[in-house]
């Protein structure tokens, strides 16, 4: 036995066996915004994400199919919109750096952040999120949650591999206060709203 293992078993053998439950954590929804999709757009605005209007009438994905019309590589995970990188077909992450427009589904959003959740069920490939030039997340309204603290408690948390909050486009600043979007990630973050199945 190594002294390492004398040490941990030492703790474990004198390790305080005593009941003590977690302490309650509100959720601090005391004053909820009238409208959680306005908060979450202006949220999404304010990290440099772009919302999405959908046209008052025609066709509400047309302004995804205007921002990935003169695009060479569309990744789509979606049923909604096609692309002509089948996500099926990628046998490494790598074969994902040349896509210019990956277009996926967000399990939920945050209102107070302006975030959405990505988990290996919305991106199949999680590199997805991070190699294509612009990600488009369509969104259900009805998916939106106040704060974080709603957000933690959602199922995904617990039945997903994977699970990372996306919040605008990728950005880095140096000391001096240059704020540069697009350096390790995704140049451009734009979100649709549109409840699932429609």
């Amino acid at each position: 036995m190594t002294s390492r293992d004398d040490i941990l078993a030492s703790i474990r053998a004198n390790r305080p066996q005593v009941d003590r439950p977690l302490p309650h954590v509100p959720l601090f929804d005391e004053d909820p915004p009238t409208s959680l999709l306005s908060e979450f757009k202006q949220s999404l605005d304010r990290m440099g994400g772009r919302f999405l209007d959908p046209p008052e009438s025609g066709n509400v994905l047309a302004p995804v199919r205007e921002k990935v019309a003169g695009a060479k590589i569309v990744c789509s995970t979606v049923p909604e919109i096609a692309g002509n990188r089948d996500i099926k077909s990628v046998g490494a992450p790598h074969d994902l750096a040349d896509v210019d427009f990956a277009i996926v589904r967000a399990s939920f959003a945050v209102a107070e952040t302006g975030s959405v959740l990505l988990s290996e069920t919305d991106l199949s490939t999680n590199a997805l999120a991070y190699l294509a030039q612009h990600l488009i997340v369509l969104l259900d309204p009805a998916d939106i949650v106040v704060n974080l603290h709603h957000a933690y408690r959602r199922p995904e948390f617990r039945d997903r591999h994977y699970a990372s909050f996306h919040t605008g486009p990728s950005a880095t600043a140096d000391i001096e206060g240059v704020l540069i979007h697009g350096a390790q990630g995704v140049r451009s973050l734009s979100v649709l709203p549109i409840p699932r199945n429609s």
